[in-house]
């Protein structure tokens, strides 16, 4: 029996264990290199049917009618009358990329209906999250009838109650979970709604308001907008939500479309990153092009976005995307100095990680668009649930939180809601606001709980290794086999492969004192393997010399110079030495 865990420098590698003859079965029948076969297995793909569905993804099992979805055909009846009417509707959003974008379709899809429309973002830092009691009796003083939520507003109580009192409808669209009660408005539209009829439940906010704008148009016997597929792509992967079923559908689909069909902003946001490759993929949106997106609401105002989203005007669109590039470089820069003045406070001990399970930190120069950001870097740099915070100058402390997969951040903030003046968000991601006298308690509550749920081996930094591989498996026919899995992000991660007994080429080379640049061999082929962000590797390989040592890497596609190559992103490394048997 194989073993089944090894502990690499940084990671528990969690080996696949796998049946050879199905893999072998696998990769004959869809003509598939053995390591993506066995990636498949690995990850559940063994039935006929389920590979069908998984590698072809298609329309007629994946996409469902957007009247299962609860309030979807009260809301969509309610919309059409206001177009009869000419009645005024506000696009209420969110200032992250999933809100912009929800912004964008609900305009580009209702436009052309004749509604009189338009959309309001909130400022991060001047207005906060989500809808306000100041947004609504606003909204009430120029006369809208309606007020459309996107990507928000499950948790308003007190704006859509004041909207009721004013005569205004409410149509609220989101994917936020509720806190166990719902707002009373003229329309809630939110698939986690626990009498929510439809099939999938896990779209972004933008996903939702497509498929409320489906039923429109359906409804009106009419096509939706083509640009409103680049939108869907461009929310659905910025938000992180799972590439599983209907979304690994519309984003497979998206994909697709733009790379036939680049739109005049997409353009932009790939000529500011120098993009050189031949086909934009869903990590390239994830990595490259959405960020620049969602720096505006980090940093300044998010409304620019669905003025640069939406287009038409050319010199407008260059305009803003200068501005977006520019953001994004401050915000790279923001969030290092904040993550680096977390990492010191761990270092010295401020923050005792040997005794503490939670990290938190506070300050009132964080801004508060950036340390979602850094929070993500410091789960991943320690594998500890990470809440940061800005301090108010009015004693609140408002904070973003992200997690590991073995603790739902989302319960524990549930469970001590009475400390909190509001919150929201998912299982490993959500945002708070808190009076500064409640923090030490809300860690307290939170190191107790993650103190009674999880085991020491959940606390421990794991790698789920897809498939073990070699060397010359890594060939331009991988390359294209690979392209069946994708698209990949959350809960469709890129393959993690175990190649073991591989010798270093030459001593490695350390760049800009954070990334390793080095070059392998094994099996009579010579690659070259790269580490981003793990300078502290460095020292470990210069002293391996010669000698083999296993790595777990990704493979990806090197453009440089109008040639293509396959190398290896390294993710960890172990020394067989140091190998223990059966962990």
């Amino acid at each position: 029996m194989q073993q089944s865990m090894i502990q690499g420098k940084k990671y528990l590698w969690k080996l696949p264990q796998t049946d050879h003859d199905i893999v072998m079965k696998i990769a004959a029948d869809y003509n598939l290199s053995f390591p993506l076969a066995q990636t498949l297995v690995a990850r559940g793909f063994i039935e006929k049917e389920q590979l069908q569905d998984f590698i072809l993804v298609s329309k007629e099992k994946s996409v469902h009618d957007p009247a299962l979805m609860k309030d979807a055909k009260k809301a969509v009846d309610r919309l059409i009358t206001a177009i009869e009417l000419q009645e005024k509707i506000l696009i209420f959003g969110d200032y992250d990329v999933d809100g912009i974008t929800s912004s964008s379709l609900v305009m580009i899809a209702m436009q052309p209906l004749g509604a009189q429309i338009n959309f309001f973002l909130p400022n991060r830092a001047r207005d906060g999250y989500g809808l306000s009691v100041k947004i609504v009796e606003r909204a009430a003083e120029n006369g809208y009838k309606i007020i459309m939520t996107v990507d928000n507003g499950t948790t308003a109580f007190a704006a859509t109650a004041r909207a009721k009192e004013l005569g205004i409808d409410v149509i609220i669209t989101d994917h936020h979970r509720p806190h166990g009660h719902i707002p009373e408005v003229f329309a809630l539209v939110n698939p986690h709604q626990e009498d929510c009829n439809y099939p999938y439940k896990y779209f972004a906010g933008v996903g939702v308001a497509f498929k409320l704008m489906s039923l429109l148009y359906q409804e009106k016997k009419l096509e939706l907008p083509t640009k409103v597929i680049e939108l869907l792509l461009l929310g659905t992967v910025a938000d992180v939500v799972p590439l599983t079923g209907e979304n690994r559908y519309w984003v497979r689909y998206g994909l697709a479309h733009i790379n036939k069909h680049e739109s005049y902003a997409i353009k932009v946001l790939k000529d500011n990153n120098k993009f050189v490759k031949p086909m934009i993929g869903s990590l390239d949106i994830g990595f490259t092009i959405t960020p620049q997106i969602n720096a505006l609401g980090r940093l300044d105002d998010p409304r620019q976005g669905v003025k640069f989203l939406i287009g038409g005007d050319e010199p407008e669109t260059d305009r803003i995307g200068k501005v977006l590039w520019q953001l994004n470089q401050a915000r790279k820069d923001i969030e290092l100095d904040i993550f680096q003045e977390v990492k010191a406070k761990i270092e010295s001990n401020a923050i005792d990680l040997s005794k503490e399970n939670i990290i938190i930190a506070a300050s009132a120069n964080w801004q508060t668009g950036v340390i979602g950001l850094v929070a993500s870097r410091l789960v991943s740099a320690y594998g500890k649930p990470t809440l940061l915070f800005h301090l108010t100058k009015d004693g609140v402390a408002k904070g973003s939180c992200r997690s590991i997969p073995e603790f739902s951040i989302f319960d524990g903030l549930v469970e001590s809601g009475h400390l909190l003046e509001s919150f929201g968000g998912h299982a490993q991601a959500a945002g708070l606001a808190i009076k500064v006298e409640h923090l030490p308690q809300l860690k307290e509550n939170l190191e107790k709980k993650i103190a009674a749920e999880l085991t020491e081996l959940d606390l421990v930094q794991k790698l789920r290794i897809d498939a073990y591989a070699k060397l010359p498996d890594f060939s331009n026919k991988f390359i294209a086999d690979m392209a069946h899995l994708e698209p990949f992000g959350h809960q469709n991660s890129q393959p993690y492969f175990y190649i073991k007994d591989v010798v270093l080429v030459q001593r490695p080379t350390l760049m800009k004192d954070l990334h390793i640049k080095c070059v392998v061999f094994a099996d009579g082929v010579i690659k070259s393997l790269i580490f981003f962000n793990r300078p502290e590797l460095f020292e470990a390989l210069v002293m391996q010399g010669d000698e083999t040592f296993d790595i777990v890497a990704q493979v990806m596609q090197n453009y440089w110079n109008g040639k293509c190559t396959v190398e290896l992103q390294g993710v960890d490394i172990a020394r067989l030495r140091q190998i223990e048997e059966n962990l």
